[in-house]
């Protein structure tokens, strides 16, 4: 990884992408949340406060529908999906 004078030299948009990657590739589930939080706060700094409470409020769905796809008519429809990704992995 790059020392932080060549980090520092780096755009915000190299950042992100670096960061993420490595994220995803790491499995950091915990970076990439703490990232999700600070995205409406850092929204409302560039006085995007609207798109700063949309982002709240599509986060919030977004984790709704995750925590409950494993119930009822939901659970149903996701059960080849699920079915897949359990023989591709075990």
């Amino acid at each position: 990884m790059a020392g932080n004078t060549e980090l520092e030299n780096l755009s915000s948009k190299e950042l992100h992408d670096e960061a993420v990657k490595r994220a995803v590739r790491h499995g950091d589930v915990k970076f990439l949340w703490q990232l999700l939080e600070r995205i409406p706060a850092a929204q409302a700094e560039t006085g995007d406060q609207g798109e700063a409470e949309v982002d709240v409020n599509n986060t919030a769905a977004l984790l709704h529908d995750y925590v409950h796809a494993g119930e009822g008519e939901l659970a149903e429809q996701l059960r080849p999906f699920y079915l897949e990704y359990l023989a591709e992995h075990s």
